[in-house]
This record gives structure tokens, C-alpha cells and sequence, in this order.
């Protein structure tokens, strides 16, 4: 089965940074993802489209393509370590939901601690970083009818919401 709209992929990867240096990789265990739905970055769910069990492939994708471009002169948002969440202990790289003023959800995050604040920012962090994945497709499937109404992959034992 080929990689189309509406299937679940399984895939291994390893992605690395222009100088090669390893950024993350699937080590722990492959990635898992419902096909057409955003839940990896744009240029490589494009790239997998067409694709199926046993394939690999290198992409590289491009900051607008992948996490975003980096804002020019975008400053970090400075807050005391007290207007965190009780009983967070904040780390570079780290991620928070917020609601914005506007009542939207957004998500910050962590590019800076000490001792009494934490500098947040709305970029993340691999923002202007062009992208760079060996990829291998290890399974293909078409969704269930559930995972299509929940809006993402369940793992092989089925999915309970709590």
C-alpha cells in the first residue's frame, strides 16, 4: 500500500542539522503518524506521500517547509519562575500551552533558565534550521473509522481516551 491521504505510517528516522550534526532520531522506537493531518512537518509529509513499506529515503526540508523561518529581531518573553505551572522545573527546549490575550492557544517555549526566570519564546526551536532525514517506511495501513473521528494513529492494542 502506497502513503495517501487518510493512512497510517510507521517510520524510522534519523534527523540531522547542515552540519550533520543528529538532532533527534527514532531510536526509542519508530514514529507512527495519520497521513494528511500535519502531525509531522509539511516538507517531509509531502515527501512520504507516494511511499510505502521498506522505502527509504533522504529529504531535506527547508525552515518555511519545516519548523518556520526565524523572526528577525524577535525578542524572548521574560517571566519569574513563580508564574509557571506549580511544580514545573522549566528546561531549555521545554514546551507550554498558553493562552494568548486574544484567547487563542499558543505554544512557547523555553530557550533560556535561571535562577529566578525563564525566557520563553513563540519560535520554536529548530525555527530557521533547514532539515535533514534518512527515512525508512517500515508499515503502511489504511485508518479506522476511529482513528479518522479521533484525528490520529492508535498503537496496535486500539486507544482509550481518558
Amino acid at each position: 500500500m502506497q502513503i495517501a491521504q487518510d493512512s497510517v505510517v510507521t517510520f524510522e528516522y534519523v534527523l540531522k542539522d547542515d552540519s550533520g550534526h543528529v538532532i533527534d532520531s527514532s531510536e526509542d522506537g519508530p514514529m507512527v503518524y495519520l497521513h494528511g493531518y500535519q502531525q509531522i512537518v509539511v516538507g517531509l509529509e509531502r515527501a512520504m506521500l507516494g511511499k510505502q513499506a521498506g522505502d527509504t529515503l533522504k529529504v531535506v526540508v527547508a525552515p518555511a517547509d519545516g519548523y518556520g523561518e526565524k523572526t528577525a529581531g524577535a525578542q524572548p518573553i521574560k517571566v519569574k519562575r513563580s508564574e509557571l505551572p506549580p511544580g514545573v522545573a522549566p528546561e531549555e527546549g521545554m514546551s507550554f500551552n498558553a493562552v494568548a490575550p486574544n484567547g487563542h492557544e499558543v505554544v512557547l517555549w523555553v530557550t533560556e533558565v535561571a535562577k529566578n526566570e525563564v525566557s520563553l519564546s513563540l519560535e520554536h526551536p529548530l525555527a530557521g534550521t533547514t532539515l535533514h532525514f534518512d527515512v525508512t517506511v517500515k508499515d503502511v495501513r489504511a485508518a479506522t473509522k476511529e482513528e479518522l473521528t479521533h484525528g490520529h494513529a492508535h498503537g496496535p492494542d486500539g486507544h482509550h481516551h481518558h
